[in-house]
């Protein structure tokens, strides 16, 4: 009786969990799920004020989480594929909840390393748009899946756009703390949204097994052992630099330089709002030239826009240009990057191969982050953060052009 029950449940789930469906909670999953994250920049000059901290202990925080964040990944992913996509999604919400709640409460350092840096690293690792796009992959029918990765990066960035100006709006009405809560009560609906991208089960409980083909080991021997993709994931590593620098430091820095919080909090808006078209734009070329000219544009003019940013006096115009200008270049790295390792190497192993990729981008994000507050703290500027920006935009667009861009070379199978 329990067993026909459960296939009965099953069955009523199956029958009305369309694509569409599955699309549209994915996609909020992405959105939720980033909207907060990407927010937190805001909350830098409120809580070292009320602390009575330095830049550089936020700083050191927010470093720790994008750290523990890329390095979660391939360990999440493999969770996904041996519990499915729905557990690692439930328990990465938990965390990010708890991490946020803490946060809000957090009275020294330590729990402020252990709350926004530990617990929401890991939080993220497990409930970020990474996880949902693999869902995508085993869930949405062929027809249905470019159109799914690319709703799924346009959902995170509109997230991104539509909770800065949220931040900036609430801060000022309720308080920072009361901020973060709000926040992490609407996290809570990632939950139920999460159940909807369960996979098929097989036996003893497991996801339907993928087709066999390559070890793990095998996997990641012949990835590290090959020179493109090695260059493609030290090219990365500026990406995460440069973006969650921007990201976190960005809204203080405007203030140092005479413009309203508002300012930032719209900036950052732009960024998200302009970084849906670019997405889409870079999906769409990277299928008309070669992916690493691409990646090589993308790099060097992220320099040019950083550097006539810097040196311009500021303004909210000139700002909101920027904002503009980096939104069109911000995740447009995504699809030519994606592309670049399933030519590589096939789909076997593609998710695990894009977190080490993504490890890299975190590490960046990690230095980008921490120095931004260290070097603010000794030098009383980011200039020297601004400029080492730049100069990895124009080494990683180098690193981008020797890539090739064919499928490695493999032995053939014994003939019996």
């Amino acid at each position: 009786m329990p067993d026909r029950l459960s296939a009965t449940l099953s069955a009523l789930l199956t029958s009305w969990r369309t694509p569409l469906v599955i699309l549209v909670c994915g996609c909020l999953i992405a959105l939720i799920s980033f909207g907060p994250r990407s927010t937190f920049g805001f909350f830098l000059t409120p809580m070292t004020t009320a602390n009575g901290w330095g830049r550089d202990v936020f700083a050191l925080a927010m470093a720790i989480e994008m750290l523990l964040w890329g390095a979660s990944q391939p360990f999440a992913g493999a969770l996904a594929d041996r519990f499915g996509a729905a557990f690692v999604l439930i328990g990465g919400c938990i965390l990010y909840i708890a991490g946020t709640v803490w946060m809000a409460y957090a009275r020294t350092p330590l729990e402020f390393h252990l709350s926004a840096g530990v617990l929401i690293g890991f939080g993220l690792g497990g409930c970020s748009f990474g996880l949902v796009m693999g869902a995508f992959g085993k869930l949405l029918p062929e027809s249905w899946r470019t159109i799914g990765f690319g709703a799924g990066t346009a959902a995170g960035s509109f997230g991104q756009f539509l909770f800065s100006p949220l931040a900036v709006a609430l801060i000022d009405s309720v308080g920072w703390q009361n901020t973060l809560l709000i926040f992490a009560a609407m996290l809570l609906t990632c939950v139920p949204l999460a159940t909807m991208l369960a996979a098929p089960r097989g036996p003893h409980g497991r996801v339907m097994a993928m087709v066999p083909g390559q070890t793990v080991t095998q996997a990641l021997a012949e990835a590290f052992g090959h020179r493109s993709y090695v260059l493609l994931t030290l090219g990365y590593f500026t990406c995460g630099f440069q973006l969650f620098f921007i990201t976190v430091h960005l809204p203080a820095y405007l203030v140092d330089r005479g413009l309203s919080s508002s300012i930032g909090g719209w900036t950052i808006a732009v960024i998200g709002l302009f970084n849906i078209a670019g997405s889409i734009a870079s999906g769409y070329i990277a299928n008309v030239i070669p992916k690493r000219y691409l990646l090589a544009a993308i790099y060097f003019s992220r320099s040019i826009v950083i550097l006539v940013f810097i040196l311009l006096p500021p303004s909210p115009f000139v700002t909101l240009m920027f904002g503009a200008m980096m939104g069109l270049l911000w995740l447009s790295t995504i699809p030519p990057t994606s592309a670049l390792v399933a030519i590589m190497f096939g789909p076997r192993w593609l998710t695990m191969l894009l977190g080490i990729a993504f490890f890299s981008h975190q590490v960046g994000g990690f230095l980008g982050v921490w120095l931004g507050g260290v070097l603010y703290e000794r030098t009383g500027s980011y200039d020297v953060i601004w400029w080492g920006a730049i100069i990895l935009g124009v080494a990683s667009a180098v690193i981008n052009l020797p890539i090739v861009e064919k499928p490695v070379a493999r032995p053939a199978p014994a003939a019996a």
